[in-house]
């Protein structure tokens, strides 16, 4: 599948926009001064939604973790934790790098901050086997070719993230980029319905017909 389409599972909402759900995800990152990987956790390829897509570690906040920054990151600290097994014991340690929101034009939306965290001294990753089946480091660079390959389905923000961190030839060299940086929602929209379904970002052609 391209991955300028709409996730698996999406359908086009010819209705009112959805409202999304606030979510926080975690690119995890390992390496320090001489590298930079990026944790990616396998969703089960049976799943209705995003079924085998590989992902950031990430989820929707829930009703009892509040609202603003802190519960975004309160969401992704949890996401990481149940979907690989590896604990964050200081939400301070996240940093905020992106967000997006969903397009209007689907039914399923979300509102998600991502942060970047490096990840805890001899950190292993450890999948559960239901919600997620498989976990992988990748640079940024392998992740790309293997999906231009055909080995790693990776969907649109997925994507752009990965193009945006190949920049960075170290984990630190990132950290330091997204220091103090300000945060601008990034909101795609869906041009064409079905098979002619396709994903652009503000600034691109068609974005503001």
């Amino acid at each position: 599948m391209s991955p300028d389409r709409p996730e698996p599972g999406q359908r086009i909402n010819l209705g009112p926009p959805t409202e999304p759900r606030p979510a926080g995800t975690v690119i995890l990152l390992r390496g320090g001064a001489a590298a930079l990987e990026v944790l990616l956790v396998r969703r089960n390829p049976s799943a209705r939604f995003m079924g085998g897509a590989w992902v950031f570690p990430g989820g929707a906040v829930n009703r009892d973790e509040g609202e603003g920054e802190g519960a975004y990151r309160t969401a992704a600290i949890r996401e990481l934790e149940e979907e690989a097994g590896i604990t964050i014991a200081d939400p301070a340690q996240l940093i905020p790098y992106s967000r997006w929101i969903t397009p209007a034009e689907v039914r399923i939306r979300f509102d998600t901050w991502f942060f970047l965290a490096p990840a805890p001294a001899g950190a292993q990753a450890r999948v559960d086997g239901s919600e997620v089946v498989d976990a992988r480091w990748y640079t940024p660079a392998a992740a790309l070719t293997a999906r231009q390959q055909g080995d790693l389905f990776l969907v649109f923000p997925t994507m752009k993230h990965f193009q945006q961190l190949s920049a960075f030839a170290s984990a630190d060299e990132l950290l330091a980029h997204a220091s103090g940086r300000e945060i601008h929602p990034v909101q795609p929209r869906v041009l064409g319905q079905g098979e002619t379904a396709r994903i652009v970002l503000p600034g691109e052609p068609g974005y503001e017909d």
